[in-house]
């Protein structure tokens, strides 16, 4: 098992654990961005956009402060809310209607959270650096945002 599986591994089992019997889904995601945070390297920001009123709007996150609304289909947290896919995005710089909340901000991967009845919101986490994200981020967060989805099934 590589590093990054490793890490992911660690910071899915950390994340099952702080959420346990918790049924407040606006006290799990809190958490769930810290541990994010804290948990991987090279990132500046780690957060959630949920789903409201046809659009994304701002949820628990760690970093500096945040576009607050997000249309649909706007940007790579739009992107990924509208197509439901996960969005590795190696340059934000080069990404067609790239939202600049933070100037700092240079790639970025954004995973929707779908549950049985739709489309809940996005999961987002913002690096400094070119390139941080690849395809092994987007494996090991997958099954984070597929237990965030479980957690609003139970909310």
């Amino acid at each position: 098992m590589d590093n990054k599986s490793v890490v992911y591994e660690s910071l899915l089992q950390q994340i099952a654990a702080v959420t346990q019997g918790e049924n407040d889904i606006i006290a799990n995601l809190a958490n769930i961005s810290s541990i994010l945070f804290y948990g991987l390297d090279d990132i500046n920001w780690a957060g959630f956009y949920l789903y409201k009123e046809e659009q994304l709007v701002l949820g628990p996150f760690q970093g500096k402060s945040a576009c607050i609304r997000i249309p649909m289909g706007k940007g790579v947290c739009g992107t990924a809310a509208e197509t439901e896919t996960v969005q590795v995005i190696y340059d934000v710089h080069t990404f067609d209607g790239h939202i600049a909340c933070d100037s700092a901000s240079n790639s970025e991967i954004v995973l929707p959270i779908v549950t049985n009845t739709g489309l809940v919101g996005v999961l987002d986490i913002d690096s400094p650096s070119v390139g941080r994200f690849d395809q092994q981020d987007a494996a090991g967060l997958l099954p984070i945002s597929n237990l965030i989805a479980t957690l609003y099934d139970i909310a």
